[in-house]
C-alpha cells in the first residue's frame, strides 16, 4: 500500500486493516484504533488471528485462497491485552487483483454489531503516527507552491484564464484543509446552508478541465431547490468522486440531475423533504462480480484504482444523514444520492 493510501483509509470511520502475506496487520486505520480502544501501532506486527477470541472463524478464513470479497459473520475480536470483546461481521478480500491467491495480502473490513460506545471517545489517543505527519509535511510544501504559483498567474491572466487560476487556487485550499483534518482530531462538524447546484458547478468546472471534449456534461437542475445544511467542500469531493469515476469509466455522456422528493425515506427515518441528486453515465457500467462489494474500500473495477472514492463517497453522505445508492447496467449507470432538507421523524 502506498502511504497517501494509507493516508485516504484513515479518513474513513469504517474499521480496517492490511495484512501481508503471513496475515501480520501491517497498517491499520484510525476507525480501527477507535473501535479497538488502543493505539493503532500496538497493532502493527500483530498476527491478525490474535485479535480473534471465540472460535476459529478468522484464522480458518486466512489460510484459505482469496478470490474475492468474503463475509465473515458475528466474529468475536479483542484488542492485546483485554478480554473486552467486540462482535464485528468481517469482510476478508485480497490485497491485489492481479495476485488473489494465499501467498498474496489481504485486507479486513469490520462492521461492528454493536457501536462503540461516544464515551470512549476520550480515552483515544491523540498522538498522529509519524508517517502521516510526514505525509502531510510533504503535501504542504507543494501545495504552497502551487498556490504561489496561481497567485502569480492571476495578476497577469485575464478572462477565463483567470477563472481557471482561481479554481487552481480554490481546490489548493481545499487540499490543504484535507491535510489538516489528517493532522489534528476532527472537531464536530457545523453545517451551514448549501445551495447544491453551486457546488455542482464546481465539480463540472473540475470535470472540464480533466474530460476535455471527450464527455459530454449535462445540466438537468431543479431551480426552486431550497439550501440544504451541509458541508459544501464535503460535498464538493463527494460527488467529484463520482463524476470522476463516470469519465473513468468510459462515459461519453455525464448528467447532473437535481429534483425535488417529498415523504423521503432515508434508513429507518422519513423526511417531509429531500433532495434527489443523480450522477447518470453512459459509461460501461459496473462489472457484475463487483456489484455487492463496489463500495467498499479497496475494491475496484480498474486495475489502477483504489478503491477509496466511493467509500469516501459513502462516509460524506452518512454525515450528512443522507443516502447513497445506484444501479448500473452496460451504457447506464445512475449513482443516487437522497440529502435531507428537513428534520426527520421516526416511524
Amino acid at each position: 500500500m502506498i502511504l497517501a493510501d494509507a493516508a485516504l483509509l484513515d479518513t474513513l470511520t469504517t474499521p480496517l486493516l492490511r495484512l501481508d502475506a503471513q496475515g501480520v496487520v501491517t497498517h491499520a486505520n484510525a476507525a480501527m484504533g477507535r473501535w479497538l480502544g488502543v493505539s493503532r501501532r500496538r497493532l502493527l506486527g500483530l498476527p491478525a488471528v490474535a485479535l480473534e477470541r471465540q472460535g476459529q472463524v478468522l484464522a480458518d478464513a486466512l489460510h484459505r485462497p482469496v478470490y474475492e470479497p468474503q463475509r465473515l459473520r458475528r466474529v468475536a475480536l479483542a484488542a492485546p491485552g483485554t478480554e473486552v470483546l467486540q462482535f464485528a461481521d468481517v469482510w476478508l478480500g485480497p490485497g491485489d487483483a492481479e495476485q488473489s491467491h494465499a501467498g498474496a495480502g489481504r485486507w479486513l473490513e469490520l462492521h461492528p454489531v454493536d457501536e462503540f460506545p461516544d464515551d470512549a471517545q476520550a480515552q483515544l489517543p491523540q498522538a498522529i503516527s509519524a508517517s502521516l505527519k510526514g505525509l502531510a509535511h510533504e503535501l504542504r510544501n507543494p501545495l504552497a507552491g502551487i498556490k504561489g504559483a496561481a497567485q502569480l498567474l492571476a495578476r497577469r491572466a485575464e478572462g477565463e484564464t483567470r477563472e481557471l487560476t482561481g479554481l487552481i487556487e480554490s481546490e489548493v485550499e481545499r487540499l490543504a484543509q484535507l491535510v489538516d483534518r489528517l493532522l489534528s482530531p476532527a472537531p464536530p462538524r457545523v453545517f451551514e446552508p448549501v445551495n447544491i447546484h453551486a457546488v455542482l458547478e464546481r465539480v463540472l468546472r473540475l470535470a472540464e478541465n480533466e474530460a476535455g471534449w471527450v464527455t459530454r456534461l449535462q445540466r438537468d437542475y431543479d431551480p426552486s431547490l431550497p439550501d440544504l445544511q451541509g458541508d459544501a467542500d464535503r460535498l464538493t469531493q463527494a460527488v467529484w468522486n463520482l463524476v470522476r469515476n463516470a469519465i473513468e469509466a468510459g462515459a461519453g455522456n455525464v448528467q447532473l440531475r437535481t429534483r425535488f422528493e417529498p415523504g423521503a425515506r432515508i434508513f429507518d427515518v422519513v423526511h417531509a423533504q429531500a433532495l434527489r441528486l443523480e450522477i447518470i453515465d453512459d459509461g460501461c457500467g459496473i462489472p457484475p462480480e463487483l456489484a455487492e462489494q463496489i463500495l467498499l474500500p479497496l475494491v475496484s473495477g480498474r486495475a489502477e484504482g483504489t478503491g477509496l472514492g466511493l467509500a469516501l463517497t459513502q462516509q460524506i453522505a452518512r454525515e450528512h444523514r443522507a443516502a447513497l445508492s445506484w444501479r448500473s447496467r452496460p451504457g447506464h449507470t445512475v449513482f443516487t444520492l437522497l440529502l435531507p432538507l428537513t428534520e426527520a421523524r421516526h416511524d
